[in-house]
């Protein structure tokens, strides 16, 4: 290596940049890493929640036909499922409840791997993961649970 590719602390550009960037990452808080992991779960089930009463019908039908949950009629397996994703996902953007949130997405997801569709097992992982990930943590300094705990455990003056 040549004295040209060198920095001016001697060490190669690509090894000083392997050394900085895990550094750099490392610095960044985990309520952001909360946040964005609150984001892509509601990115996922909102929209599914929204698609499930924008087509009622469609949403029974497929229930009754193709999902066919066990021991739940299609009516409140659909009813269900589509409060979960609504309900969650908006509790989740905010940060509110969201330990609580976190655990009916969970119980759907095993639900659908099980009986619904085992050949998804990488994207329920990845999901699963995510809200696993929340539930012990919460929503972190950015969402509405930190405000609400900071407001209710403040001293009078």
């Amino acid at each position: 290596m040549t004295d040209a590719i060198r920095t001016a602390q001697g060490v190669p550009p690509a090894r000083k940049l392997i050394e900085i960037v895990p550094e750099l990452l490392g610095r960044v808080p985990c309520s952001v890493h909360q946040l964005l992991f609150r984001l892509a779960i509601a990115s996922v089930f909102l929209p599914a929640g929204l698609l499930k009463i924008a087509s009622w019908q469609s949403t029974i039908a497929l229930f009754q036909d193709e999902y066919k949950v066990p021991l739940l009629p299609p009516v409140i397996a659909a009813t269900m499922a589509t409060v979960f994703e609504l309900g969650c996902s908006s509790l989740l953007i905010a940060g509110l409840g969201t330990r609580l949130a976190t655990l009916p997405l969970v119980g759907q997801i095993v639900t659908v791997q099980l009986f619904v569709y085992p050949q998804a097992l990488h994207e329920h992982l990845v999901w699963g993961t995510i809200l696993l990930f929340l539930l012990p943590r919460g929503g972190g300094t950015i969402s509405a649970d930190h405000l609400l705990y900071r407001w209710f455990t403040r001293q009078p003056s």
